[in-house]
């Protein structure tokens, strides 16, 4: 049985074929058990059949096929497609067997987790060029970059037919290293991911006893990245063959460090806001860390783990936008939560993160570096002045939320000009 990389391409074919519905390949972080990405390919798939109807033909490569299929569903018009770690011919392969190559991650352009991401990204793009094959980057971010990384990005980003970045930030960063490729900036297009309405309130229903006040804390391991390429290493650093998380016996200090950090912040919000902690892994990898917090806290009954790796983005969703309060070192942790305006301060390593606390106005005040001298001293400081009065933040995040909604809302106009610029038959 053929699988949907190995239905070959027909380069000299329009969209689909011959007299046949368009092949759309989505290239991004998919089954990592990731809110983040889980939502950003949920929404993307919706903007792709909104815009080329519901019988376009939707593939997703994936190095987890498990983990992708707990949330998204094979269908005649959408196949999941499992690729190995070194994934350079798979790619290709699928490239040329689709007619519309989309790159759906966020991160897009950056090593700040992997150069190996990175690199597939910038591969799918060179085979897309090479078989003449339209490709967009919908809604990408950029960040911090090597040396060598930047002249990988400046050479093969600038053969995208279009880049649409989420961000001026990031469409200004791709434009220093010399990017050449059309860009258009827009926002996050998880704004626009639609949570189940069955849903909401889910997170009062998993955790009756929370109390009347939750706050929530989105933890990164932050000394656990980049993941690298090795060709061994300990088994318990292994993410997937070849790929090793970043480790050493310093990394685990400063680990052990950033635990018990956590958990005094953890408990302060205990004693001092009365209110219950949802530790919140955005991502299956951050539960260790968040079960290491959880296990150092002193008020352990009055926190519980919520992890990505059990509940859909959905429901994550949910319990984002029910949150009192959040702590966040997670991106996709405050973009999903702005739609209720949950008061928010980030204890970040991540560029995302503070770029976008800077587009909403806020973090000047309320963004912490996840290296600074007094970082547990200074996010206790501000999670007092938020729950003393959180009306002033609130005001500011429902101003940018709405701006950001209006700019996601560009998203699907413009793949839809984009492909209706090149002949094919489009809806609305």
């Amino acid at each position: 049985m053929q699988t949907g990389g190995e239905q070959a391409g027909r380069p000299e074919a329009g969209p689909g074929g011959v007299g046949g519905p368009p092949r759309v390949l989505l290239v991004g972080y998919n089954g990592a058990n990731n809110t983040g990405s889980e939502s950003l390919l949920l929404a993307d798939i919706e903007d792709v059949r909104a815009v080329l109807g519901p019988d376009a033909h939707i593939t997703v490569p994936t190095l987890n096929e498990q983990n992708l299929r707990r949330y998204l569903k094979e269908g005649p018009h959408l196949t999941i497609e499992p690729i190995p770690s070194i994934y350079f011919g798979a790619l290709r392969r699928l490239v040329k067997g689709h007619d519309l190559v989309l790159i759906v991650e966020g991160s897009a352009y950056m090593d700040t987790w992997t150069s190996a991401l990175l690199w597939a990204f910038l591969w799918t793009t060179r085979c897309a060029k090479r078989y003449g094959r339209p490709c967009l980057a919908y809604a990408v971010d950029a960040g911090e970059l090597s040396p060598a990384n930047q002249r990988r990005v400046r050479r093969e980003a600038s053969k995208t037919d279009l880049i649409v970045a989420r961000t001026q930030a990031a469409a200004q960063r791709l434009r220093a290293i010399g990017v050449t490729a059309p860009m258009e900036v827009t926002a996050d297009n998880a704004l626009s991911f639609a949570m189940d309405p069955a849903d909401a309130g889910f997170l009062r229903r998993e955790w009756p006893d929370a109390g009347p006040r939750v706050a929530g804390m989105a933890v990164v391991d932050f000394y656990r990245w980049p993941v690298v390429i090795r060709p061994w290493g300990r088994a318990e650093d292994l993410y997937k063959w070849p790929y090793y998380f970043s480790r050493s016996t310093r990394r685990r200090e400063q680990s052990d460090a950033l635990a018990a950090d956590l958990a005094d912040v953890a408990d302060h919000i205990v004693e001092e806001q009365h209110m219950g902690v949802a530790l919140l892994c955005m991502e299956q990898l951050d539960e260790p860390l968040a079960r290491r917090v959880h296990a150092c806290m002193a008020h352990k009954d009055r926190a519980r783990v919520f992890s990505s790796r059990e509940h859909t983005a959905s429901r994550m969703t949910a319990v984002l936008r029910d949150l009192d309060l959040l702590v966040t070192s997670r991106y996709h942790a405050s973009v999903l939560s702005l739609a209720s305006q949950v008061p928010m301060v980030a204890l970040g390593h991540d560029l995302r993160l503070r770029t976008l606390f800077s587009d909403l106005g806020i973090a000047d005040r309320l963004f912490i570096e996840h290296c600074s001298a007094d970082r547990c001293g200074n996010v206790k400081v501000i999670i007092d002045s938020l729950a003393t009065d959180p009306e002033p933040e609130r005001a500011l995040l429902r101003r940018g939320f709405e701006d950001h909604m209006a700019r996601a809302r560009r998203n699907r106009e413009l793949l839809r000009a984009f492909v209706k610029g090149r002949g094919w038959v489009v809806r609305g």
